[in-house]
C-alpha cells in the first residue's frame, strides 16, 4: 500500500518505489555482468584416431588400435579451464593386437584378462589438476576385471585442432599399474618357451576427442 503523505508535488511512496525498482533493475543488471558464464563442453572419443598400448619393460601385451577395436568415452571441460575438465573411457579389449599370435592367445585366458567374462576395461576420473601448460595430473577409478582401484595418471594436453571444420582436442595419458592388484597372473617362464611379463605394467593412451 502506497504511503500518500506528499513530498515536493509527489506522494512519497511513489518516488520512493520508483527509485527502488530502478535499483532492483542497476542490481540484475551488474549481476548479469560480473558474474561468470559457466559453460561446459562435452568431447567425445573418436575411436579411429585412437589407441593404447599396454605393455612391460621388454614387450608389448597389447596394442589396441581404435580402427579394430570398440573405444567409447567423452571428456568434459568446463569454462574452457583443463582444471575443471573430466575425463571417461571404455575399450573392449575382445581384438587386442599383439602382433604376436602366442601372446594374442594367452591374454584371452582366464589366468589374465579373461575377455569373455571381462571383455572392457573403464576407467573414470576423479580429479584433474593442472600442472603446467600441457602437463595434467589425473586421478581416477580404472576397472579391470570388475576389480576398481584408484590410478594417477599423467596427462599430457596435446592441443586442439580444427580439420574439415571439424575441432578436435588429443591428450597422452601415460601411468603404471601393478598387474596383480587387478588379478592379471602370468607365470610362464622364459626357459620353457613361455614370455615372461614383469609385474608392473605400462599403460599409454593416445586419444582423440571432437566437439
Amino acid at each position: 500500500m502506497l504511503n500518500k503523505q506528499k513530498y515536493n508535488g509527489n506522494f512519497f511512496g511513489i518516488q520512493s518505489f520508483r527509485i527502488t525498482f530502478a535499483h532492483e533493475i542497476l542490481t540484475f543488471q551488474l549481476h548479469k555482468i560480473t558474474s561468470p558464464i559457466i559453460m561446459k563442453t562435452k568431447w567425445t572419443i573418436d575411436s579411429s584416431q585412437s589407441d593404447v598400448m599396454i605393455k612391460n619393460r621388454h614387450s608389448i601385451i597389447a596394442y589396441l588400435d581404435g580402427t579394430i577395436n570398440k573405444f567409447e568415452g567423452h571428456v568434459d571441460i568446463q569454462d574452457n579451464e583443463l582444471e575443471d575438465a573430466s575425463i571417461e573411457f571404455a575399450l573392449d579389449i575382445n581384438n587386442t593386437d599383439t602382433k604376436l599370435e602366442q601372446i594374442d592367445t594367452h591374454l584371452r585366458l582366464n589366468d589374465f584378462f579373461d575377455t569373455n567374462e571381462y571383455p572392457v576395461i573403464s576407467f573414470k576420473s576423479t580429479s584433474f589438476q593442472k600442472v603446467n601448460k600441457n602437463i595434467n595430473f589425473l586421478k581416477g577409478n580404472l576397472t579391470i576385471k570388475n576389480i576398481t582401484k584408484v590410478i594417477e595418471l599423467d596427462a599430457e594436453f596435446i592441443g586442439i585442432n580444427t580439420t574439415n571444420g571439424i575441432e578436435k582436442a588429443a591428450f597422452e595419458i601415460i601411468g603404471k599399474i601393478n598387474r596383480k592388484d587387478f588379478g592379471l597372473k602370468y607365470n610362464s617362464f622364459t626357459q620353457t618357451g613361455g614370455l615372461a611379463i614383469g609385474q608392473d605394467i605400462k599403460l599409454i593412451a593416445n586419444l582423440e576427442f571432437t566437439a
